[in-house]
């Protein structure tokens, strides 16, 4: 896939998940945040109020740390499609 489709692929999906309204799980929803964080190239850390919330974050980047940020948008346009849109 050239990098220029890639990319707009990712964007269409992440546009797609936001305006989504129905509950997700949560497993998918951190599989999800792990690679737009990833895709992204943001590191910071995860900030919500909720420490334990923090901790699921922290460690869905950890699982998924070693994809390159091509992959990381790859997976994150599988998963809208397999999970999201079904």
């Amino acid at each position: 896939m050239k990098k220029e489709t890639l990319h707009r692929n990712f964007e269409e999906a992440v546009d797609y998940l936001n305006s989504y309204k129905d509950p997700l799980p949560a497993d998918l929803l951190l599989k999800l945040y792990a690679y737009y964080k990833i895709a992204n190239k943001n590191f910071d850390n995860p900030g919500s109020k909720t420490p334990l919330i923090n901790a699921f974050k922290a460690n869905a980047l950890i699982q998924a740390q070693d994809i390159s940020r091509e992959e990381a948008m790859k997976a994150y346009i599988k998963l809208v499609k397999k999970e999201v849109k079904k």
